[in-house]
This record gives structure tokens, C-alpha cells and sequence, in this order.
């Protein structure tokens, strides 16, 4: 697969606790070079992001991160300012807890209450695929094509795993064509991100694809920071 339908595919991530608002700039630069679909940052830095880039690069944000066990009024209040600071896209995480307790309408209200505040703008779910029975998983599977969000995600990066190719293929087969799959977590090689794209991932969120391409144009010598 050609190194560039991979870049094109990738949320150009970086969600440390610590990171600056340089760095958060080298991931835009980064990220504008290589043709990512966006960047994913952490809601602080969303303001400053799109100030810096203007309209060269979407702006992708996460919502209730990690553990999703905010309060649904929290999660939606903080997707709808994302968007006023000028996020496009908004990866928001389940509350697990109503999971595991089965409570499955409320799930439901739970996501719906971010799609509400985000209409017009993307949505991508993160279900946390490492915490999940497969039964799980294709029942959220489910509630997220309901509320009609625009994906379905494997993980946040930050819990007990990442992407699987067996959870990736799961999602693929028990969402309609319309809810496209985000594999995140744990794409260590480009031999990671491949499988993924070929088992039905339509975005992959990662920084090691846009670090190894830097890696090979290093070696080749052809490597230049700016854009």
C-alpha cells in the first residue's frame, strides 16, 4: 500500500498529559506536510491550533478522556466548546460503567447527547475495545449507528490495550457502510497500520506512521522540518 493513502488516513495524535503548545505546533506542521487527515489534540490546545493553522489542516478533539465516566451534560458541554474553539472533529469516549452494568439505554443517551451537540461536525466513538466481551462490542456496535455517529472507535490509547485487528474486523462487520471504523492504540509499524486499513479502518489514530516516514526520509537524506 502506497505510504501516502496511509498519511491520508491518519489522526496525527498527540494526547500527553504534559505536551506544550510547541510540540502541539510541530504535530500541525507535521501533519499539514504528510497530508494527515487532521490532528488529534487534547481540548486545551484546540484554540491555539486552529489560530496557527487556520483552514490548512483540520482540528480533531477529545471528550470526556479517557475513562468516559463524565456526566452526559459534561461530555456534551465540552464537544460543543471544542467546536466554538474550532474543532472540526470530536472523538468522544462511552461511559463504561453503564456498559458493565448493562444499562444500554443509557449508553445510548450518553452518545446521543454529544451527537446532538456536535450536528454538523464528526463524531467518532470510542468503545474501548480492551475492556469489552465481543457481545459488547457488537451491542455498542449498534447504539452507535443509532445515534448516527459518523465512527466507531477501538481505544483511546490510554487504558489496558489498543487496536486489534480482530476488534477492527468485528466493528467492520457489525456496522453499516455509513459508520466508518477508527483503529487507535498500539499501531506500532506500518505493517500495523496496513492490516488495519485492509481489515476496514478508515482512519487510523497514531503519531508512529508520520515518525517513521521522518525516520526513512532521515536516512535517505531528504528529510526538511518545515512545510
Amino acid at each position: 500500500m502506497d505510504i501516502k493513502n496511509i498519511l491520508e488516513k491518519c489522526d496525527h495524535t498527540l494526547l500527553r498529559v504534559d505536551c506544550t503548545s510547541e510540540e502541539i505546533k510541530r504535530l500541525c506542521d507535521q501533519a499539514i506536510k504528510y497530508n494527515c487527515a487532521s490532528v488529534c489534540i487534547p481540548p486545551c490546545h484546540v484554540a491555539g491550533a486552529k489560530r496557527y493553522v487556520g483552514d490548512k489542516l483540520t482540528i480533531c478533539t477529545v471528550i470526556g478522556f479517557p475513562n468516559g465516566y463524565m456526566t452526559s451534560a459534561a461530555k456534551a458541554f465540552e464537544a460543543a466548546d471544542a467546536i466554538r474553539n474550532g474543532a472540526e472533529e470530536i472523538d468522544m469516549v462511552i461511559n463504561i460503567s453503564m456498559v458493565k452494568d448493562g444499562c444500554w439505554e443509557d449508553v445510548q443517551r450518553d452518545i446521543q447527547a454529544v451527537r446532538d451537540a456536535t450536528v454538523g461536525k464528526i463524531l467518532k466513538v470510542i468503545i474501548e475495545c480492551c475492556l469489552l466481551t465481543d457481545e459488547e462490542k457488537v451491542k455498542l456496535c449498534q447504539i452507535v449507528t443509532a445515534c448516527k455517529a459518523d465512527y466507531i472507535k477501538t481505544s483511546t490509547g490510554f487504558s489496558t490495550g489498543g487496536a486489534t485487528r480482530e476488534d477492527v474486523k468485528l466493528m467492520r462487520e457489525n456496522c453499516p457502510a455509513e459508520v466508518k471504523v477508527k483503529a487507535a492504540g498500539g499501531i506500532a509499524d506500518l505493517q500495523d497500520a496496513e492490516d488495519f486499513v485492509n481489515l476496514g479502518a478508515d482512519r487510523l489514530g497514531t503519531s508512529r506512521v508520520v515518525k517513521i516516514v521522518m525516520e526513512q526520509e532521515k536516512a535517505e537524506g531528504s528529510f526538511n522540518e518545515g512545510y
